[in-house]
């Protein structure tokens, strides 16, 4: 491993942790760091997420206890304690979280000290250690969760197999997480399903503390979530099944599948759901044929991401629009434990193209060269072009100075506005395919 990763494609795990927070209905994230901490991190959320922006109480709006030089001394109880006070006072939430930092954790701030005075007052206020040596911020994404799902929430007596968890996509540092997850959920609701995604515009706080009582969990990454959902089935009895994110319709016809044989839903629901979907899916499809033919839009393609989406992605490419998926590049700095994890599921899965895992964005450029061949002065040479990037943004320049079409599909995303938009089902397969020929046809 290298002593150092240029332009690394996530931040500690506040990061992470605010981010969720943040686009969790009624909860607010309340950070015990110093002045810059939340301040610089909502930066890099808001803007390389495809300008997500943020909303009530975060962002730039997050309470902060302003950790200083004399806190660092003398130590930030007091400090925090009236942070606390003026959230309370000031600020509406059903549940709220402290989150330290670095410097708050290096002096050993008694912070559950402070937290346990307003919890005996009958404050909804519980706190989670998410300090830049704990990880990165998909683990923030986990240490949130862990801490409401698996701490604080009561057990359910009642299981309702109607009712479903999605978990594995991480906001802002999934740019699509709200269009992807609307996607799964809409595909989901017409198996007659009731799906808590957490982080969807419709949910409610409700649909936080009604997570207990599902009957299954869906997990959509190989890696984040596996150890929460572990402990939450140890818990409170909910099995997991791991899918991949499901991009296009081969891919969610099997994704439906799959999940219905978990559940036990009828076959003839099953079929006819597919059946409309695919009907739909292909009418859109068949219009694009001539563009796509006439113009032979055939490439070689490079995937840059995270381990969630990128081989949904390759393989979308490969098996819908006939490309010639050369690299698949994953990003994730993983530890030893979750690369041991990742490295299991994927034995023996499909894999389109060359499998590498690369966080170092330098290495990954070298990488993307050197498959793309270059001239040696030789009459034929094979350069595996035409091609096309999909990555961050991070692999624009790349693609600008070789003349290379280029989208960008994994965080981080500044050179695009993402609201709405996402890949994954059947709607969102079409809206890559249609952001895929918009790119091709742009120069015209």
């Amino acid at each position: 491993m290298s002593s150092c990763i240029e332009r690394p494609r996530t931040t500690c795990s506040l990061g992470g942790a605010l981010s969720t927070i943040s686009a969790l209905p009624g909860v607010i994230p309340i950070s015990h760091t110093t002045s810059g901490c939340a301040g610089n991190l909502s930066g890099t959320t808001a803007f390389n997420s495809g300008y997500c922006g943020s909303n009530y109480c975060s962002g730039q709006s997050v309470p902060v206890s302003n950790f200083n030089e004399s806190n660092v001394v003398f130590g930030g109880a007091g400090r925090l304690r009236e942070e606390l006070i003026s959230t309370f006072e000031l600020i509406d939430g059903k549940l709220y979280i402290v989150l330290t930092g670095c410097m708050s954790e290096i002096i050993a701030d008694d912070v559950q000290g402070v937290v346990s005075e307003f919890q005996n007052e009958g404050k909804p206020l519980i706190y989670v250690n998410t300090p830049s040596f704990e990880g990165d911020a998909f683990e923030g994404y986990e240490l949130v969760l862990d801490k409401i799902i698996n701490d604080q929430l009561p057990v359910s007596s009642r299981k309702d197999k109607s009712i479903i968890n999605v978990f594995g996509i991480v906001p802002q540092f999934d740019p699509f997480f709200r269009g992807d997850l609307g996607e799964i959920k809409r595909i989901l609701e017409r198996l007659g399903l009731r799906v808590n995604t957490l982080f969807t515009n419709d949910q409610t706080y409700k649909n936080l503390t009604d997570v207990p009582k599902a009957g299954l969990n869906i997990l959509l990454s190989p890696v984040y979530g596996v150890d929460l959902l572990k402990k939450f089935e140890k818990r409170h009895g909910t099995p997991f099944i791991t899918e991949d994110l499901p991009v296009g319709a081969i891919q969610t016809e099997a994704f439906i599948r799959h999940v219905a044989k978990a559940l036990d839903i009828d076959s003839a629901t099953v079929n006819r759901v597919i059946k409309e979907e695919k009907r739909d899916y292909y009418a859109y499809l068949e219009r694009a044929a001539d563009l796509i033919s006439d113009s032979e839009f055939k490439y070689y393609a490079d995937v840059v991401g995270n381990a969630t989406g990128t081989l949904s992605y390759a393989r979308f490419l490969r098996d819908e629009l006939g490309f010639v998926v050369e690299n698949s590049v994953i990003t994730d700095f993983l530890p030893k434990k979750k690369e041991k994890i990742l490295k299991g599921y994927l034995e023996g899965k499909d894999i389109p193209g060359n499998l590498s895992f690369e966080t170092d964005t330098y290495q990954v450029t070298k990488l993307l060269k050197n498959a793309m061949g270059q001239p040696n002065g030789d009459f034929y040479i094979d350069l595996h072009t035409p091609r096309f990037v999909f990555g961050s943004t991070f692999e624009k320049d790349y693609a600008v100075k070789n003349a290379l079409p280029y989208l960008a599909i994994s965080y981080p995303v500044y050179d695009r506005t993402i609201l709405s938009k996402g890949y994954a089902g059947f709607r969102g397969g079409l809206q890559l395919m249609e952001d895929i020929l918009c790119v091709l046809v742009a120069g015209r």
